[in-house]
């Protein structure tokens, strides 16, 4: 049997048909990033720009993150990102597509992937970045708030780590709260590559 390889992996995961979601999704959206990365984040899901690109984080949320991680001080090249989910759900409303949360049966079925992935890239930290991606990674529904901020066992030589969603932080339309939860997250990242 030929060696699996991120590659490989991706080309079967754009014929994906897992689940129903595959069905109005421009495309699935792999993870990408170095197949040696100590670090993965998982997402919720692809959004409305990262299903028409094919590529995780590319819209607003991804700007958010690329801001977090540079002020974290790390390189997003070093870095493997992905999501729970691999295809857009949504809600058409008029032209636009409004993103719609994935449910339990759609993440389990993803979380065919997501186990992929991460046996072949080996990481030694995940950071799960909402409600979502932490379902996925551990199985169970948790509190952001309660579980943000302590490291979490999830596999062989894998530590986990909760924060919230980039897109949360985009929602906060007070300045000073959106300056503080801002911080916070950088203060996650910095802390999850850390390993404390």
């Amino acid at each position: 049997m030929p060696e699996e390889t991120l590659d490989k992996l991706r080309d079967e995961a754009a014929d994906c048909r897992r689940c129903p979601l595959w069905k109005d999704a421009t495309q699935t959206v792999f993870g990408e990033g170095p197949a040696d990365a100590r670090i993965m984040l998982v997402g919720e899901q692809p959004g409305d720009q990262e299903d028409l690109a094919g590529r995780p984080f590319v819209g607003p949320a991804g700007r958010m993150l690329d801001r977090a991680l540079e002020a974290a001080g790390i390189d997003r090249g070093s870095i493997y990102v992905t999501n729970a989910v691999k295809h857009f759900k949504f809600q058409p409303r008029g032209k636009r597509r409004l993103h719609s949360k994935p449910n339990a049966g759609e993440i389990k079925a993803c979380r065919w992937w997501i186990d992929r992935e991460r046996r072949l890239i080996r990481p030694s930290v995940i950071v799960a970045m909402g409600a979502t991606a932490a379902y996925s990674l551990l199985g169970r529904t948790i509190t952001i708030g309660r579980e943000r901020g302590k490291p979490i066992p999830i596999g062989e030589g894998e530590t986990g780590w909760v924060t919230v969603h980039p897109s949360y932080l985009l929602r906060i339309r007070d300045e000073a709260d959106a300056k503080e939860a801002f911080a916070r997250f950088v203060d996650d990242l910095a802390m999850a590559a850390r390993g404390r």
